[in-house]
């Protein structure tokens, strides 16, 4: 046989093998949503509660995506400029989360979703950071 028969016999086997694995995957599933940040700041005296201010850097708060079981990070998501982020993920279970909270004593929960294929799950993430986060509740 001459040698570039058997690499074409080659690259057509490989052609059908990582075609048949591609095939068999199942389809990604979709994880989307808004990320709200608020800012808290202290305020006068006579005033009870602290003012509470919608801030827009979002580049500022990267939430990451961790597995359910391992916590092992999946993957980095940087919400857009007006707060909205969309990630395509495969079947699974996971917990979103935000990169550095407890670091950084930001108050927000992490919160477990189950991604389907061909579906898409929504789940908006409220951050509290600044002087209200900090003596707030624990970390989640």
């Amino acid at each position: 046989m001459s040698r570039s028969l058997r690499y074409l016999i080659a690259a057509s086997v490989s052609s059908v093998v990582l075609g048949s694995a591609s095939i068999n995957a199942a389809p990604e599933g979709f994880v989307e949503g808004r990320l709200n940040v608020l800012l808290r700041r202290p305020v006068q005296l006579a005033d009870e509660n602290p003012a509470t201010v919608t801030t827009k850097n979002y580049a500022d708060y990267p939430l990451i995506i961790l597995s359910q079981g391992e916590r092992k990070q999946i993957a980095r998501i940087t919400a857009d400029a007006d707060g909205n982020y969309r990630a395509a993920l495969p079947p699974g279970d996971y917990i979103l989360d935000v990169e550095g909270r407890v670091r950084r004593r930001l108050h927000v929960r992490a919160q477990p979703f189950t991604v389907v294929s061909n579906e898409t799950v929504h789940i908006d993430m409220t951050i509290v950071t600044g002087f209200g986060a900090e003596g707030s509740a624990s970390q989640e």
